[in-house]
């Protein structure tokens, strides 16, 4: 049953009354993806279309469609080229998940390459000797990086499922780091913030800054040989071009001058797992989205089975109870979250029991529509034992992952999130590789009840095992109309706010018929349980504001963007339109000529 808006509430809460007044009742086959009078406005193409981070990446995978490949093809040349040209997120070192779906067969899969924990891990190897976490060990040291999964994900997706060869996908990223990128506003103040951790390590000051150590400015050209040669042994070999050889030589090495785990058999037993996608039904539409280890498919459809119980657009868009319902829809996933989610292969994630449309309503009944909840008594809720959680947590915001989507005139949908974990991992380079290793053992629950460098929760389902995957929030997704073909493929940085990005990107399009440019600009709002407060982006009024400070809720003081979605909505006549997230520079659309 539906959760309406009745003239009790009306009347025991005055101000939030007259926030419900308003509604959004327009049906979404009046409303045209593109609106000249409109303030947003998307790239839009009749072919196929790349949107990623990097305009220069969008455009080398939009090149490889109009040679003719498809979007796989399309999409590991961008993931390649966002390895040159975003060293803080784009990658060699690191991981992702993809979530591809096949026109000709209209299958949809994930592609799991998350890396994993190496075979010398232990539970406590983060802990020091009065049993607390040490946080510079599990994040910038040595020890902080799983085996590197990317190379091999990106390969397998190739290989798998690509039509170009592999020597045409992977050639435009070797050219940009031998003949250099034109160093931007944002990599050369990223750099410069980075400084100090990068200036630490001798691979990344040679790699990332100047031989008498000044910065790169805003236009200086930026060679990376070293990553050039690691590239071309990949063309040339590969897997066994990264995972053995030269290559896993450099690694074994890097790791062997300061006592770190990841040895040669680590490397070449690396799997890239493929899965089949989490699925859910919002209303009339589907959506599918990427399976433990990630979390985020899972709580992605569970806050949406959540929200099919309240008529959202009656509640007006960003109005303080459309905000609170969100809010406390997110409370309760965060909280299931900390309790129940991680990697599939060690631990039994209750999957169907989280994304069940009774749970959903279960979860609902509880909540208040005129006073918020206190997340100390929002408690996990499937009733299964677990170890009691430390509450008393600060939270951090990640920039430091990347999404790209890819959609081909054939009708394939690529939507891949990567990344090192924090922006440029653990800070520390492959000498002699030219690329950074990520620092992706901290989202391991180190310790049950303290929290990772994003502020998140977890328990034992999440604790270092040697060749477990650490639990994730990305959430590459694609959304489905009622006949299967796909309408809208999404995903964002963002560490623990990737989720409820995501979710809002597909609220605005499904529930409030924007298209995608003012679906991707429009203010976020984030809630993750703990810490128990709500974050808002600047654009929301001061009026909803005090509105949700007066119901209970613990508005930060911090202003902060969130995100950077790259997304392709499908329109009439198969056009398509897409948006890269205003919130960050450098980001772009490139169409398939």
């Amino acid at each position: 049953m539906k959760v309406k808006i009745c003239e009790k509430h009306r009347l025991r809460v005055l101000i939030l009354s007259f926030v419900l007044c308003f509604s959004s009742l327009v049906s979404s086959s009046d409303v045209p993806i593109i609106d000249s009078n409109s303030r947003f406005h998307p790239v839009f193409g009749s072919l196929g279309m790349v949107v990623s981070q990097e305009q220069v990446a969008s455009e080398i995978g939009a090149a490889i469609l109009t040679k003719g490949g498809n979007a796989i093809d399309a999409a590991v040349a961008t993931g390649f080229a966002l390895a040159v040209t975003l060293p803080r997120a784009g990658n060699l070192g690191g991981g992702g998940f993809m979530v591809i779906h096949l026109a000709d067969s209209k299958d949809t899969i994930t592609i799991d390459y998350r890396e994993m924990a190496p075979i010398a891990a232990t539970t406590e190897m983060f802990l020091d000797e009065s049993g607390e976490v040490d946080n510079k060990k599990a994040r910038y040291s040595i020890y902080s990086s799983g085996v590197p999964g990317t190379v091999a994900g990106l390969l397998y997706a190739h290989e798998k499922f690509g039509s170009l060869s592999l020597a045409e996908v992977i050639t435009p990223a070797i050219d940009l780091a031998k003949n250099g990128i034109e160093v931007s506003i944002d990599l050369s103040s990223s750099l410069a913030t980075r400084r100090a951790r990068l200036m630490k390590d001798d691979g990344s000051r040679a790699y990332f800054y100047k031989k008498n150590g000044d910065s790169y400015l805003p236009g200086e050209v930026l060679k990376q040989n070293d990553l050039a040669e690691t590239l071309k042994r990949i063309k040339s070999y590969g897997r066994p071009g990264f995972y053995q050889g030269l290559t896993a030589d450099l690694i074994v090495k890097e790791m062997a001058e300061s006592g770190g785990l990841i040895t040669h058999s680590d490397l070449k037993n690396y799997r890239v797992v493929e899965r089949n996608p989490v699925c859910g039904s919002y209303h009339d539409k589907r959506v599918c989205a990427m399976p433990p280890p990630s979390s985020g498919g899972v709580h992605l459809i569970q806050m949406l089975n959540m929200l099919e119980n309240f008529e959202l657009q009656q509640l007006g868009h960003n109005s303080a109870a459309y905000i609170h319902a969100l809010v406390e829809v997110m409370r309760r996933a965060y909280a299931d979250r900390s309790a129940y989610l991680g990697d599939p292969d060690y631990y039994d994630v209750p999957v169907e029991r989280i994304i069940d449309k009774e749970y959903a309503k279960e979860l609902v009944s509880k909540i208040s529509l005129t006073k918020s909840s206190d997340s100390s008594n929002v408690l996990p809720g499937l009733g299964i034992d677990i170890e009691s959680l430390s509450k008393k947590r600060q939270y951090r915001e990640s920039e430091e992952t990347t999404h790209f989507s890819v959609w081909d005139s054939f009708g394939n949908v690529v939507s891949n999130t990567t990344t090192l974990n924090f922006s440029y991992g653990s800070g520390i380079s492959v000498s002699g590789g030219g690329f950074l290793l990520n620092n992706e053992m901290d989202d391991f629950s180190s310790k049950p009840g303290a929290p990772n460098g994003f502020g998140l929760l977890g328990g034992t389902a999440n604790e270092i095992e040697p060749g477990k995957r650490p639990l994730s929030s990305m959430t590459p997704t694609i959304v489905f109309d009622q006949k299967g073909s796909p309408i809208l493929t999404t995903g964002s940085p963002g560490g623990s706010t990737i989720i409820t990005i995501v979710l809002q990107i597909i609220l605005n399009v499904l529930e409030f018929d924007m298209g995608i440019a003012e679906a991707s600009s429009v203010p976020r709002i984030h809630h993750q349980w703990f810490p128990d407060r709500l974050y808002l982006e600047s654009g929301i009024s001061e009026d909803t504001k005090s509105v949700l400070k007066t119901i209970g809720h613990k508005i930060s003081p911090r202003t902060r963007i969130m995100g950077s979605t790259q997304s392709i909505q499908k329109g009439p006549n198969n056009f398509l339109f897409g948006k890269s997230d205003p919130r960050r520079q450098g980001a772009g659309e490139a169409v398939q000529k």
